[in-house]
């Protein structure tokens, strides 16, 4: 199988091993082994009526990639059959991040593209008696069409003549109705065991302004109608669903055989992402936004693929989780952890080093001379030479972490505390002399004095320490904002619906408004990952200004996940 190509607006082509056989790949190479199919061609149909979330991402990686591994072709087509909630930013976002996330569509199309078609072919149904005009109301339908266990009740207009239907229709699509008032269904089997076949809904008024094509419809085909008929305009082959849409694969099938479609594409299903910790549903993630409880669709605790953006997350990453977790027929809920993994995997090998002090303490050198300063060397990657090296600024003032000092020390904290001495990295060994309060009690200064003989961070005698610690120069630190980001819920398998506040992580957001961080971070790239030595990776955020630089927390070093849940 050949390797597939994609390209990342963020960090150039790079190369993406071909994913491994599973069951929807087998049954795309059976096809063409058979001569069922000659030419593989899926397609991508996101509604746009929200930003796209990691959900999406598997599915995408799934349609584009097998077109990709078998020389087809993919489709992005947006199904904008519901005016109401649609809107050119969400069109705008989605192809934005499906070209991020390193994939371009062979073709673009919407199923706007084919209301005319898709109008006449509801009238195909009508003369052939297979659809009728219902007057009922939308919570009349509902109650008559049954339950698992009991048939549905015909509708009382269920048996209307072909013209009357036609004279209905037309003037259904002229504007005459409001609301409501009437809908086209497919006249199939009210006594189906399959509901999705008892009679459903193929078209409804909506009188509301169209992205794409304004007023000029006020009559929008379902998605059941629009989906297949879409799908046999475009040859679309393999028509990948998640599995919700199992049941409606009758329903597919039954169209596509009563309707003079030019091509027969075959539907199939897959298990969607699950993700711990985590909201998938649109509805909730429209909710979250829209009342507040988060910055916006690309805050970074959004699962969106615009809010991992914004949080650092490269989509090479996106992409090996994706590989990693495969494609199965049965649900599941992957951890989330394990999406971690995917992103220190990659970032680990691109992301430059620097020190950043997020909870700054300062500390005195008392024995380095007032007004001195001096250069020392710091490696950009520990791990690869080829990112050389940077000179960093040590002095007679300088910041720690706060949390690299205790006054009365337990047994196995390694780190400051008077009396011990540490490696501050690339510099000198110091020592805590004195610890300064202020009239509360609670600390301001430390203290230390250093050895001038252990430059670079060895002590000629010898001697060894326990701890070493990233520092700052206090003289030329940069004053930053750093937002720690947690789990934007409580717990591993949050409430949906109405109910999903209830597991809202009330510490989800951090914001540390008196970091302090290398002078040379502020000249990086923009759009560049970093470690933060000990902290963990961040990135840049869109609100940094040219004097006040704000970063995001991308993932911490190690699986923090449950610990930040804890510290709730």
């Amino acid at each position: 199988m050949e390797r597939m190509t994609v390209t990342n607006e963020a960090q150039g082509t790079a190369p993406a091993e071909a994913a491994s056989r599973d069951f929807i790949r087998d049954i795309v190479a059976g096809d063409l082994a058979s001569g069922r199919v000659k030419k593989v061609a899926t397609r991508f149909p996101p509604e746009p009526n929200g930003y796209l979330h990691i959900g999406h991402a598997k599915s995408i990686a799934l349609n584009f990639g097998i077109a990709a591994e078998f020389g087809g072709t993919c489709n992005l087509r947006f199904d904008d059959t519901n005016p109401a909630k649609e809107e050119q930013e969400y069109i705008d976002a989605i192809k934005r991040d499906v070209e991020w996330l390193g994939y371009k569509w062979d073709s673009l199309f919407h199923a706007s593209d084919y209301f005319e078609q898709l109008y006449a072919w509801a009238e195909h149904l009508i003369r052939a008696g297979k659809a009728y005009v219902d007057d009922q109301s939308q919570d009349e339908i509902r109650m008559t069409r049954g339950t698992l266990t009991e048939a549905g009740q015909e509708s009382p207009y269920r048996h209307r003549g072909a013209d009357e239907n036609l004279d209905l229709f037309r003037r259904m699509r002229a504007g005459e109705f409001p609301n409501g008032a009437r809908v086209l269904r497919a006249k199939i089997d009210m006594g189906s065991g399959n509901i999705n076949l008892r009679d459903p809904v193929l078209y409804r008024i909506v009188h509301a302004h169209h992205p794409r094509t304004g007023t000029q419809w006020c009559i929008y085909p379902s998605y059941d109608f629009a989906h297949g008929q879409s799908d046999a305009i475009e040859g679309i082959t393999h028509s990948i669903c998640t599995l919700e849409f199992e049941d409606h694969r009758p329903l597919y099938d039954w169209l596509i055989q009563n309707l003079p479609v030019p091509s027969k594409p075959h539907q199939y299903e897959f298990a969607r992402l699950n993700l711990t910790y985590t909201v998938l549903s649109k509805r909730v993630l429209t909710a979250l936004v829209r009342e507040h409880h988060v910055s916006g669709w690309d805050d970074p605790r959004m699962p969106t693929i615009a809010g991992l953006r914004r949080r650092g997350v490269p989509s090479a990453a996106i992409r090996d989780f994706i590989k990693r977790i495969g494609v199965a027929k049965a649900n599941s809920t992957v951890d989330v952890g394990m999406f971690e993994f995917s992103i220190r995997e990659v970032l680990n090998k691109a992301a430059q080093r620097r020190m950043a002090v997020l909870r700054p303490l300062k500390v005195v050198i008392e024995n380095y001379p007032e007004g001195q300063a001096e250069e020392l060397e710091a490696a950009n990657h520990p791990d690869d030479p080829a990112a050389g090296s940077r000179k960093i600024t040590f002095s007679r003032e300088l910041f720690i972490e706060q949390d690299d000092f205790m006054e009365n020390p337990p047994k196995k904290f390694f780190r400051l505390s008077p009396g011990n001495e540490v490696r501050l990295r690339y510099a000198y060994f110091i020592k805590c002399r004195d610890v300064v309060k202020d009239a509360n009690g609670n600390i301001i200064e430390l203290r230390c004095t250093y050895d001038p003989t252990t430059r670079g961070g060895n002590a000629p005698d010898g001697r060894k320490v326990k701890a070493t610690m990233h520092w700052l120069s206090a003289a030329d630190a940069v004053a930053a904002e750093v937002r720690l980001y947690s789990s934007l819920f409580a717990k591993p398998d949050p409430a949906g619906g109405e109910a999903f506040t209830t597991d809202l992580n009330p510490n989800s957001l951090e914001i540390l408004k008196d970091a302090r961080v290398e002078p040379s971070l502020v000249q990086m790239n923009s759009a560049a990952a970093v470690q933060f030595e000990r902290q963990g990776y961040f990135c840049p955020d869109p609100d940094s200004s040219p004097g006040r630089p704000v970063f995001n927390r991308t993932v911490g070093l190690r699986d923090t996940f449950a610990k930040d849940i804890a510290k709730g």
